[in-house]
């Protein structure tokens, strides 16, 4: 009786032990964090809040924010894979498209309103004093359409000045040292270039709607992480939106973040778009539709020279991150 019950017990054991070996317990594999690089003009930096109030954790996704001066420079980063999404001007969006097609614009962060100014020496008061003229710009993106417009408006064209290639950054010190008479720049450099006794002669103000900022991402973190995009979105919007309900705590956080003075930040002639706004200019029926803005920079591209064809629009935006969970 003992033996039975021995091998009866052995057996039960036994039993317990390949039921356990083969039950399987999920485990949980943690995502890696979602890499975005970003640059510094005003509509860029919601994000450093988001990631300083904890709104991308509360949303879900784990977050890696990259700040650089040289945007443009890391876009081939970015195509290779170093990072998963980017904050580009829709004019150089529809550039970049052109050598890598797998990549979708997801949010409208920044419509500029006012913010993008071209600034000029103390002697230049007007946009026809321009006239056989140096004039900065950073060419072959939304910057030289910029400024083309500028010119447009005053009745001359590029061919009237000299175009030279230069980042917004450049510009204070290229003024100060006479390489160039006039430039297109923003905050912070803006502040640099007025206390050297510049003059705004124009303004994003008087192109509504041609210069707005996207976050764009590649098609494999599209494909494989669309949450976590989601929940990306989510806490960039509540980022915003707390910005402009709390612009004093805002500023201290970014100006402690990137260590520039808190005097050089100001939402002044920026609109941060919300939910509704943003899927307004998704909408292809929308008067402000991004569409249309993005045509208008595929044809000025076409003619310079900078792309060979019109890209497919429809498939280089995707509203779906700003759609309710």
């Amino acid at each position: 009786m003992l033996k039975l019950l021995r091998y009866i017990s052995i057996f039960i054991i036994t039993a317990c032990l390949l039921l356990a070996c083969n039950t399987s317990v999920p485990i949980e594999v943690k995502r890696p964090p979602l890499k975005v690089i970003f640059g510094s003009f005003v509509g860029e930096l919601p994000g450093l809040i988001a990631q300083k109030k904890g709104f991308f954790k509360a949303q879900g996704v784990d977050v890696e924010l990259i700040h650089t001066q040289y945007a443009q420079l890391e876009q081939a980063n970015f195509n290779a894979g170093k990072y998963d999404g980017i904050t580009s001007s829709l004019g150089n969006f529809i550039i970049l498209s052109a050598t890598n097609p797998d990549i979708q614009g997801v949010i409208v962060i920044d419509e500029s309103i006012g913010a993008d100014v071209v600034v000029a020496q103390s002697k230049i008061k007007t946009v026809a004093d321009l006239k056989g003229k140096k004039l900065g710009a950073n060419l072959g993106g939304f910057s030289e359409v910029f400024v083309t417009e500028m010119l447009k408006a005053a009745n001359l064209t590029s061919d009237d000045v000299s175009l030279v290639q230069l980042e917004a950054l450049e510009i204070p010190k290229r003024l100060k040292n006479n390489t160039i008479q006039a430039g297109h720049t923003w905050e912070p450099y803006l502040s640099e270039v007025m206390k050297l006794g510049g003059n705004i002669l124009f303004t994003s103000k008087q192109t509504p709607g041609l210069i707005l900022d996207l976050i764009i991402f590649r098609g494999e973190t599209i494909r494989d992480r669309p949450e976590d995009i989601r929940a990306f979105v989510r806490g960039w919007l509540q980022a915003s939106t707390y910005w402009k309900g709390n612009v004093e705590e805002g500023n201290a956080i970014i100006s402690k973040a990137l260590k520039i003075p808190i005097n050089t930040l100001s939402l002044e002639g920026i609109n941060l778009p919300d939910l509704g706004e943003n899927q307004k200019y998704f909408q292809s029926s929308n008067p402000n539709s991004i569409y249309k803005t993005a045509k208008i920079y595929a044809n000025f591209f076409i003619r310079s020279g900078n792309i060979t064809r019109i890209p497919e629009l429809k498939s280089l935006f995707n509203s779906s991150f700003l759609n309710p969970s």
